[in-house]
């Protein structure tokens, strides 16, 4: 995993190169962006030594201008792309100030505004400037807007005084960055298995029936799974994503091809997710040869694809009443209506369930707006959230499940 790590111009920007030991300790790959300011209390050099990659310092670098440096010159948006969490430590009032009001005035504030990773940010100053209104002001916006937060120790600041405003220890960002890229291991020793994407279901060599599902929602669940120690085995339907690291990967066209599959690796799995948007219809019989456009219009006679979701249903109540089961319901209307029903006719554990109507939910979003439905009755609202923090609080909720 990628993280981008700003530096600013306080006395505790020495400390980053700790923090910088310790997240690479945790496999993650850093790259260090300081501002002019902390280049004042510690050296490019520094940080480039320890992590092996450029530090970056500058909007744009002397060479820019050149056409062949186009990608340079939009490097901000390159690494916005591909980072996984920014962090900023320390992270001065000016900082937090600038972040909140959306001002880009330099390589750093214009990552926070081109990035859409998840932002953590672990404040540093003296302590007048610390409570002063402006500045939990602006952290409040922040709060609102999704940054997480590492509140500063109290004791004796580099100033003289004392007070809270003192860098948090290295140990808690590093807990706190386990806690956001979800890095826990609360999963070890546990198969899990997921269904994710569409299935195909032709009419003919050429054409088939398929769904809006990008495979979103079921990959974050895999990969959030596999960071927290399961072995994770992704039965998956058509999608375009990248296959999480150290995922075992089984693709499958059509939902009787996806049938065969979890069936055949259920039986190792200690709870299985299908999070998979499969066809509930397929033609009764595809063509061997491509159908030829003609004047009048044509039918196609459709019967039921296999509920894999019953099926397992049925097969945890009488042989695997250990295993947790959990759905999905994409719904248009009564959705906790209709995800209850789907909980009790499939004889699921959980039902996840969401509006796909709602503006940052459902198909080929990168956030997602759901309620889970528990067999014990509970409903559980989420606020929007990416795709990889629902998952997360999905697992949260089988995890209780598993405990009880």
């Amino acid at each position: 995993m990628k993280i981008a790590l700003g530096v600013t111009g306080g006395v505790a920007a020495y400390k980053a190169a700790e923090l910088v030991r310790r997240l690479q300790q945790e496999k993650l790959d850093v790259q260090v962006v300081m501002t002019r300011s902390a280049q004042e209390f510690i050296t490019p050099l520094t940080f480039a030594a320890l992590t092996g990659k450029k530090v970056i310092t500058e909007m744009f670098s002397a060479d820019d201008a050149a056409p062949a440096n186009v990608e340079s010159a939009i490097e901000h948006i390159a690494v916005a792309q591909r980072i996984d969490l920014l962090l900023v430590a320390p992270a001065t009032a000016d900082i937090l100030a600038h972040f909140a009001q959306g001002i880009a005035h330099d390589f750093l504030t214009t990552l926070y505004l081109a990035t859409k990773a998840p932002v953590l940010v672990a404040p540093a100053m003296n302590v007048n400037m610390w409570e002063h209104p402006a500045t939990q002001e602006n952290l409040q916006k922040l709060r609102a807007r999704g940054v997480h937060v590492v509140d500063p120790d109290e004791g004796y600041l580099a100033c003289g005084m004392t007070g809270a405003g003192r860098l948090a220890a290295t140990e808690a960002i590093v807990e706190k960055v386990r806690l956001v890229l979800g890095l826990r291991r609360d999963l070890e020793g546990q198969t899990v298995l997921v269904t994710a994407g569409a299935t195909r279901e032709d009419i003919d060599p050429v054409r088939f029936l398929t769904n809006r599902s990008s495979g979103k929602m079921g990959y974050a669940l895999a990969e959030a799974a596999s960071r927290r120690g399961a072995r994770v085995v992704l039965v998956s339907g058509a999608t375009d994503l990248a296959v999480p690291e150290g995922v075992d990967w089984v693709p499958v066209r059509s939902t009787e091809n996806m049938r065969d599959a979890v069936r055949e690796r259920s039986a190792e799995a200690n709870v299985i997710i299908m999070a998979a948007a499969v066809a509930d219809y397929r033609p009764a019989a595809a063509q061997s040869q491509k159908l030829k456009r003609g004047e009048a219009g044509i039918t196609l006679d459709l019967e039921p694809t296999p509920d894999i979701l019953a099926e397992l249903g049925r097969d945890r109540a009488h042989h695997a009443a250990s295993r947790i089961l959990v759905g999905f319901a994409a719904e248009t209307n009564a959705l906790a209506d209709n995800a209850r029903l789907k909980l009790t006719r499939k004889g699921a554990d959980m039902v996840v369930a969401n509006d796909v109507t709602q503006e940052g939910a459902g198909f080929d979003t990168d956030t997602n707006i759901v309620t889970i439905f528990t067999r014990d009755g509970r409903e559980i609202p989420l606020p929007k959230l990416t795709k990889f923090e629902v998952a997360n609080c999905i697992l949260d909720r089988v995890l209780e499940l598993q405990a009880r």
